[in-house]
């Protein structure tokens, strides 16, 4: 049996599955232990997180005020990290072509019900226009393992495109990437081409279960890609972003086995993980919820990300459309970072909206538009941030990291969140969103410190004339 090691490369001795039992185990005995969880919240409140097997017995706890004060301390420690900024992304779908097994999701090869599609450069061109003039300025690429169909080069390509298609004051200015775990030298080639974040979902750590749900293709090997971090951290990308399909699998294992993820990346390069997600699974074609009993309840799964957030205080989280306003809305406040809005989940969705049911990976729950998320974020207090200046100027991995854990992050990223809201409000703003987000802007330019706030005010006057991408 293996023995828990975070700094191996060996999926088995970093995941360990009878260290993450103990873990449970423990959590179990543990879940009416006042004392016990008195001290875990505690040392939650110093901001220097908690191992997974703390995290396991605050998710056990069925103590009512404890739970009530790990949701206020989620709450508080989101603040002292990341404010009351949430960051707007959406994702692209290149292809839906693949060669995997997964059952759980109807790009799966042997699905013959889903028309298969793969963008030309020219239409990735047409979607990216379509998302600048929505207002984004943040991708995540998104593409089904095919190497026939959908080969490194191709994403490469796709990425020099989306990357130099500008309609009108529109610009991207980060692509992450979500695809396939691949090999040290393809991290490289996908690190030269200017990609963020390097995304990949484990989807379940449970070695037997992911087996089970990854019959077939590349993905069917569990080392290989559950070791994809580590390699993508050896190959330059030091912006890495984790996550697991929840539903899949029993929560309490995955959610301790996506701290030890964490833990292992911080023990072994120095940096936990720049996100991590937390999808649900939810209906889609040719794919049955009740084939799944472990789908998460909403209780359950804000629990969840509140505790992510105290056990991993630094790490950005990711919600997206899978979600329902209403859910959204409650978990806004528990520790998500970052939320996608209009978004499409096919391949050309953006473009071709009225085609978006037939190669949808997912059902999107939350369809408003981004002008209605951005106005609804607006309307809560939250500042929408469409930044993505410490990627360009070179804050990424420890840089980034160094600036969260000291406290010193908000310095630029509150200026920065607060100048591209004015770019948004100037060029792609509702009337109504315009005039709540300008409001807000002068609110909270006010708590910028000097000399930052006599900087950024300068810049705002000349965002007002026209000019575009001032950045802290």
């Amino acid at each position: 049996m293996a023995t828990y090691n975070p700094k191996s490369s060996h999926a088995e001795e970093f995941i360990c599955d009878e260290e993450i039992r103990e873990s449970l185990d423990y959590a179990s005995r543990n879940k009416s232990n006042r004392s016990l969880i008195e001290g875990i919240l505690n040392k939650a409140a110093s901001l220097h997180g908690l191992s997974h097997k703390e995290a396991a017995v605050l998710l056990d706890c069925d103590i009512p005020e404890m739970n009530q004060r790990l949701f206020s301390l989620a709450r508080e420690i989101k603040e002292a990290f990341y404010g009351n900024r949430i960051v707007l992304f959406a994702p692209l779908y290149l292809s839906n072509y693949c060669v995997n097994g997964c059952v759980y999701c109807p790009y799966h090869g042997k699905n013959r019900t889903i028309p298969r599609r793969k963008l030309s450069q020219e239409e990735i061109a047409a979607e990216v226009r379509a998302l600048e003039d929505m207002g984004h300025k943040r991708l995540a690429v998104e593409a089904g393992e095919d190497p026939v169909h959908n080969p490194l080069e191709y994403i490469l390509e796709s990425i020099k495109t989306i990357y130099s298609t500008k309609s009108g004051n529109g610009s991207i200015r980060r692509v992450n990437v979500n695809i396939a775990a691949t090999t040290v030298e393809n991290y490289r080639r996908l690190h030269g081409a200017g990609i963020g974040t390097y995304i990949l979902f484990q989807e379940t750590y449970d070695r037997k279960n992911y087996e089970a749900l990854h019959p077939t293709g590349p993905k069917s090997d569990y080392c290989y890609h559950t070791e994809a971090m580590d390699r993508a951290q050896e190959g330059g990308c030091d912006d890495v972003g984790c996550g697991v399909l929840y539903g899949l699998n029993n929560y309490r294992y995955e959610l301790v086995g996506q701290l030890m993820h964490a833990e292992h990346l911080e023990a072994r390069f120095g940096v936990g993980p720049h996100t991590i997600s937390v999808p649900r699974l939810c209906p889609a074609d040719d794919i049955d919820l009740s084939d799944f009993p472990n789908v998460l309840p909403d209780d359950i799964f804000c629990k969840i990300v509140a505790i992510i957030r105290i056990a991993a205080p630094y790490t950005g989280m990711i919600i997206s459309t899978r979600e329902s306003r209403k859910v959204r809305e409650k978990v806004l406040g528990l520790g998500i970072s970052q939320i996608s809005g209009g978004s499409r989940t096919s391949v050309g969705g953006y473009t071709t909206p009225e085609r978006h049911d037939e190669t949808a990976q997912f059902d999107v729950h939350d369809l408003r538009s981004l002008d209605e998320v951005v106005d609804w974020l607006i309307g809560m207090d939250h500042i929408p941030s469409f930044c993505t200046a410490c990627y360009r100027e070179g804050r990424t991995g420890d840089r980034f990291m160094s600036l969260v854990k000291a406290g010193k992050i908000h310095h630029c990223c509150t200026p920065n969140a607060l100048l591209t809201l004015e770019e948004y409000l100037m060029d792609y703003a509702s009337p109504q969103t315009r005039s709540a987000g300008q409001a807000l802007i002068r609110k909270e330019m006010e708590k910028v410190p000097e000399p930052v706030r006599t900087r950024a005010l300068s810049y705002l006057d000349r965002i007002a004339v026209g000019e575009r991408d001032f950045r802290f």
